[in-house]
């Protein structure tokens, strides 16, 4: 079975437990930065605020879409995408329209992570750079994607925010 390129942040820890829980973690260092913080980054030529939220909310669309014809097609072999070439059209979303999508999508993943049974979890599909993968590590890829993010955007707020310090 392939990889996982993020499953240092998911540290053997639940990963459906770990996605229920990131929208109510990203709502809060998004409000700690609130609006002045959305064009902060943490270097120049890095990705802002707003634009990692756009970018949550387009990964969530690319990882639902997989999930579900994982479920629903026996050999579903998963189409790659180049996230820079999303990007550019980031500067002109406001990040809390991201934020907002992304939210009312995680949610509806929720609900179908709830309602899984044992061999859905075990489902495969051929991912074109990692190989034959698990519905279980599609769902472990997502939750350590998100806690990458939750870094950047909580070492942004400690770097910019009078007082601030990393959740």
């Amino acid at each position: 079975m392939g990889t996982n390129p993020y499953a240092k942040y998911v540290n053997g820890e639940d990963a459906a437990r770990l996605i229920t829980a990131f929208p109510a973690k990203l709502s809060d260092v998004v409000a700690r930065l609130g609006d002045s913080g959305m064009e902060l980054s943490l270097a120049p030529g890095k990705w802002t605020v707003s634009q990692i939220l756009c970018h949550l909310a387009d990964c969530e669309i690319a990882f639902s879409f997989r999930w579900r014809q994982t479920l629903a097609e026996d050999g579903y072999v998963a189409q790659s995408f180049d996230q820079d070439r999303w990007a550019p059209r980031y500067p002109s979303i406001a990040g809390g329209d991201g934020l907002r999508t992304f939210l009312a999508l995680r949610q509806w993943n929720v609900v179908l992570l709830d309602r899984l049974s044992s061999s859905d979890w075990e489902r495969s599909l051929i991912h074109p750079e990692r190989g034959e993968l698990s519905f279980r590590t599609l769902v472990e890829i997502t939750a350590g994607h998100d806690l990458n993010h939750l870094g950047q955007l909580n070492a942004i707020a400690a770097a910019c925010l009078p007082g601030a310090s990393v959740r």
